[in-house]
């Protein structure tokens, strides 16, 4: 009725009579973006496909343009002033901002978010992880620095170079950790980093994120520290945190999360220490070993991983990755570490 020669678009004035004429209870928060949308409209007029992505909480480039343009500001307060929030969309709130710099993005993610699918991978991994160290610590009788037991080190799960043409090893070594402190060290991270940002990026994004950084540990230590073995997740930790800091810098004015400040210098310091440990433990092993100590060189790929690869990822919230150029830069470049990897296990092992 409103487009009788059904060209697919409709005035501004048009939609903005249908929408407060309306007889549904549409969302009061979609109803603002809709008028924004419609306003920031070069030509003054709304795409009928447009109305529908919107109205089914499908992120259009349009929208952005509209509020990045600045041509008209949603009028609700920001999500801190909303109030009598029950637990858990208090959660998510806090999630939002701890997550995401700009505030259309975080109402946006805050009004459209929902609990299907939960951020299962961080917690599936983190579980399994301290499944598998239960029972090999219950079976040595052995929870601190396991790695000196000959036994935890004959694990079909660790990373070994003996053993390289075992090609699962490369990633199942994520479940196995030096001692307590390590693996105490990880699923904090894991769970602290890794859940709120499954829950803004979705399954798929953190969990190729954070195995591209174990995988990447793995062969970067096959290629760097031949005679090593390897174990601990800290490759897909270190490209999560790496991902999540290098973010919040990028975006430092309009990160809300308190005490950031604070947070990174702790991070850092945390996540240094962490490295000059497993340095120490490397080089100067505090009690005589039967072979090389794991190696040390997974938590800096994994941070390589992370402030390259990871952070286009989190800089790209509801938007296609394949169409930005700079994402296939990034995989092309990983695919090609990957490729030399491969052959220099082919070729460069005597």
């Amino acid at each position: 009725q409103l487009d009788p020669e059904n060209t697919g678009f409709i005035g501004v004035e048009t939609f903005a009579s249908l929408v407060h004429s309306h007889e549904l209870p549409l969302d009061p928060a979609k109803l603002d973006m809709l008028v924004a949308l419609a306003q920031g409209n070069d030509e003054g007029q709304v795409c009928y496909q447009e109305l529908v992505d919107l109205i089914s909480s499908k992120r259009s480039s349009s929208f952005k343009r509209a509020i990045a343009n600045g041509q008209r500001a949603l009028p609700r307060d920001v999500l801190l002033d909303e109030t009598g929030l029950g637990f858990y969309k208090r959660f998510v709130r806090y999630v939002a901002y701890e997550i995401l710099p700009c505030e259309m993005d975080r109402r946006w993610y805050f009004y459209q978010h929902r609990t299907c699918p939960p951020p299962v991978f961080m917690a599936a991994v983190t579980l399994t992880q301290i499944i598998v160290f239960l029972c090999y610590g219950a079976r040595l009788n052995k929870w601190v620095l396991q790695t000196y037991h000959p036994e935890y080190m004959k694990s079909p799960l660790v990373y070994h170079p003996g053993h390289r043409a075992r090609a699962w090893r490369f990633l199942t070594y994520m479940f196995m950790h030096v001692g307590l402190e390590q693996l105490g060290f990880n699923a904090l991270l894991q769970l602290m980093i890794g859940v709120p940002l499954e829950m803004v990026h979705g399954i798929l994004r953190i969990s190729f994120l954070y195995l591209a950084g174990v995988l990447a540990g793995s062969l970067t230590v096959s290629i760097t520290d031949m005679r090593a073995p390897l174990v601990g997740g800290s490759g897909g930790v270190y490209a999560l945190c790496s991902a999540h800091l290098a973010n919040v810098v990028m975006n430092w004015a309009g990160m809300r999360c308190p005490y950031k400040l604070l947070r990174m210098v702790l991070a850092l310091v945390c996540m240094s220490s962490e490295v000059g440990r497993a340095v120490w433990l490397r080089f100067s092993p505090p009690l005589p070993a039967s072979g090389p100590q794991p190696s040390f060189m997974a938590h800096l790929a994994g941070a390589i991983v992370g402030i390259s690869m990871g952070l286009t990822i989190l800089r790209s919230y509801e938007e296609s990755l394949q169409d930005q150029c700079g994402w296939w830069v990034l995989l092309l470049s990983y695919g090609t570490f990957l490729l030399f990897a491969v052959f220099w296990n082919i070729f460069a092992y005597d």
